[in-house]
């Protein structure tokens, strides 16, 4: 469904936008997006996934879901939705109500372009396009903006719950091959990088001994879940905190329709993160006859992989799964010694 349709769909239901101050018409967009299976309300579930930003624990999430539930039903329908946010829009009331008239006053731009445009002289059809591009300049000269006061608060919201210090950052030595690579993917991607052939692939080429090793993992985890065997070490090693690395894996399962922009959204979020001071290896693997893919992510510790969560690019991929995903997404962390990456990268 493209903007217009949204747009049209919001102003078919003309019992409740008649109820609604102006501005809040984004409230039926939001729950729409966030209502799966179509009910027409939101469980804590479907909450959760859409309204998760990494800074909310699940309890404080849990906690606003009550909260908006002033019906106590266990769902949160339009009018909670809209009755909570209204009390707390501030200045923001006037912005909402702003893009409600810039969204109509541009669909009904973009139908007179679609009529007229054809049968227009060559300069008017010149102007026309020359009006679409600033246009799209000056929004995303207010996108950029509004970026940059997300990523200030999301900073002041870290530096809160981190206190005064600051987090501090493994020394790990790279091998040539390895500090060779991590500087092709800090600059621009050429043709030939193995991104560019994930979507196709599914994983890197140049990197099957790491999925040698991340099989090696998931086969003892899942061995370990069905308690077949007990590690009792022979000597028992003591480590602080930082001589690990955090393992991230991430499993998504896609809508058929959707494969596609996911793909996309994907590469996208791979690209960005593997430039990410901090990320030491990204992979990712789609099981077979299935549309369910499982992102590996190495950091060098936890307080880098939450400063991950709050850049831009990961939460627009964070939204753009809202969307993508048949189920919210299953994440799970591990901790494994420093030393087994060093050890590994050294060989």
């Amino acid at each position: 469904m493209d903007c217009s349709e949204e747009v049209q769909a919001v102003c078919e239901e003309p019992t409740v936008e008649m109820e609604l101050k102006k501005g809040m018409s984004i409230f039926i967009d939001i729950l729409r997006r966030a209502d799966k299976n179509d009910d027409g309300k939101l469980s804590f579930d479907e909450f959760k996934s859409y309204f998760s930003d990494g800074v909310l624990t699940a309890e404080e999430l849990q906690e606003l879901f009550h909260t908006i539930d002033t019906h106590n039903t266990d769902n949160v329908d339009t009018d909670e939705l809209c009755e909570y946010f209204s009390q707390h829009l501030g200045e923001y009331e006037n912005v909402l109500g702003a893009l409600e008239d810039l969204n109509m006053s541009i669909l009904k731009a973009m139908d007179k372009t679609k009529k007229d445009y054809q049968e227009s002289t060559h300069l008017e059809q010149f102007v026309t396009r020359f009006l679409l591009k600033e246009t799209t300049n000056q929004l995303h000269s207010l996108q950029s903006s509004l970026e940059c006061a997300m990523e200030t608060t999301a900073e002041q919201t870290r530096q809160e719950k981190q206190g005064p210090l600051k987090p501090e950052v493994l020394s790990i030595q790279w091998s040539g091959r390895r500090s060779n690579r991590r500087l092709q993917r800090n600059s621009s991607l050429s043709p030939n990088n193995p991104l560019l052939s994930l979507v196709n692939s599914g994983v890197y080429e140049e990197d099957s001994q790491w999925l040698v090793q991340v099989n090696r993992l998931q086969r003892l985890i899942d061995r370990l879940e069905k308690k077949e065997i007990r590690l009792e070490p022979v000597e028992e090693e003591v480590l602080e905190s930082k001589a690990h690395i955090l393992i991230v894996q991430r499993q998504l399962s896609v809508l058929e329709d959707e494969l596609e922009d996911f793909r996309l959204a994907l590469r996208q979020y791979m690209e960005c993160a593997c430039a990410q001071t901090g990320c030491l290896h990204i992979a990712v693997q789609r099981l077979a006859n299935e549309s369910r893919f499982i992102l590996y992510e190495f950091w060098e510790h936890n307080n880098v992989w939450k400063n991950h969560l709050q850049t831009n690019y990961s939460k627009t991929f964070q939204r753009g799964n809202v969307d993508f995903l048949e189920t919210p997404e299953s994440i799970s962390t591990m901790l494994v010694p420093a030393s087994w990456w060093v050890l590994n990268n050294n060989n």
